[in-house]
């Protein structure tokens, strides 16, 4: 594909107040006005350049949004708190008591619980199916559907969503498609294969420093603007706001992505490859044996890779758990929840990331207990890396003999 989402972001330019080549961070909770007309027109519609209130905009959150709209090849992007806080407010600012949800069963477990346990009491009812299969997803849109919800790589099970088809399925409806695209900033932009509108957690890739959470909902002007609205926007009257040092701070480390993500990527290709010749169980959509690697090789910006989250069977938690420990004590990374750090964090997702998902569904949808999720650091020597995980195996018997 010809769009470079690392060429966007670096062409953009905001200088501080004294020349500084970062833009000054805004320490203030509200702004002044010269004159009262102004405040009252502000009230009623945005002004390019004016700040009414922190909750509402601050320039520091504008200059990371023009950024993540860069990523995103977005008409504008809203900044939040959290990714949790940037699903909420997407999802409140589209349905209402009597709508209907298509959701991708195999979702972050947060999105899950959200989605179970509290939109039905707003009345809103959210239909959890295989998104890999589009006859179920078309099956179950009725008239009061108002999106079709999935990750462009799943978590954890790595599956790939099918971005141009579900499009042509929502269009068809003339409904939503909403698309996580965490796991994968710069190797997919779903925009660009019809979502309607992007959500991010900035907490995990794009910060990369696992220092702060935070959020990011990118659609086209006039939906940002519904959700900033001083009268009916999510984001306004919610008020999930991203403070302006943070947002000062996701923004110098957004300049560095497209490197991050190049390494990321990498690392976890040569894991993956590396592991499955062992005979390891492994999900990875670099992988040709992964069931949407050609869907993947056709929809990713290429020079970015398959992200650098995989996972691995081992067959059961006990034995999951104690390669975990070994490989944290052999420094290979660690023991956390979370991804998109410099360094390779693991953790058994059945009892933790996707732990709101009953054992059932979990085993309908394949996540094993045995299954461990792998967000593979930035690793300069990631042969050396590689051979501790081997050692470690070893040592537990993983590996056949």
């Amino acid at each position: 594909m010809s769009y470079d989402p690392a060429t966007k972001i670096q062409e953009l330019s905001a200088f501080g107040e004294f020349g500084g080549v970062n833009p000054s961070i805004t320490d203030s909770s509200t702004y002044t006005f010269l004159k009262s007309e102004t405040m009252k027109e502000l009230f009623e519609s945005e002004i390019e350049g004016c700040f009414l209130y922190s909750r509402h905009w601050n320039p520091s959150n504008k200059y990371l949004s023009d950024a993540i709209s860069a990523l995103e090849n977005s008409e504008a992007s809203q900044i939040t708190s959290s990714g949790i806080s940037a699903i909420a407010c997407t999802i409140l600012q589209i349905c209402e008591q009597g709508d209907e949800i298509i959701s991708s069963r195999t979702i972050y477990g947060g999105t899950y619980a959200l989605f179970k346990n509290v939109l039905p009491k707003f009345g809103i009812t959210v239909k959890f199916v295989d998104i890999l299969d589009l006859s179920v997803v078309n099956k179950n849109i009725t008239s009061k559907t108002k999106m079709v919800y999935c990750e462009s790589i799943s978590n954890p099970l790595l599956d790939v969503s099918d971005l141009p088809e579900l499009s042509k399925i929502t269009k068809k409806h003339a409904i939503k498609l909403v698309v996580d695209n965490t796991f994968s900033p710069m190797a997919i932009t779903p925009i660009n294969h019809g979502a309607d509108i992007v959500i991010h957690s900035l907490t995990k890739f794009i910060n990369g420093t696992s220092d702060c959470v935070a959020g990011s909902i990118s659609s086209t002007k006039d939906f940002i603007s519904q959700l900033s609205d001083v009268n009916n926007g999510m984001c306004m009257l919610l008020g999930p706001v991203l403070d302006s040092f943070r947002s000062a701070s996701i923004l110098k480390n957004i300049h560095t992505l497209h490197i991050r993500m190049k390494q990321h990527s990498m690392n976890a290709q040569f894991i993956s490859e590396g592991l499955e010749k062992l005979g390891i169980k492994v999900m990875y959509p670099g992988l040709k044996s992964h069931p949407q690697n050609s869907l993947m090789s056709d929809i990713m910006n290429e020079k970015y890779g398959y992200s650098g989250i995989l996972a691995i069977d081992v067959g059961n938690e006990r034995l999951a758990e104690s390669l975990m420990e070994n490989m944290q004590q052999k420094n290979i990374g660690f023991l956390a929840v979370s991804l998109g750090y410099f360094k390779t964090l693991f953790s058994l997702p059945g009892n933790s990331t996707s732990s709101e998902i009953s054992d059932e569904e979990q085993i309908e949808m394949g996540l094993s207990k045995g299954i461990i999720r792998l967000s593979v650091g930035i690793d300069d020597n990631i042969e050396a890396s590689f051979e501790k995980m081997k050692d470690s195996m070893n040592e537990l018997g993983i590996l056949k003999k």
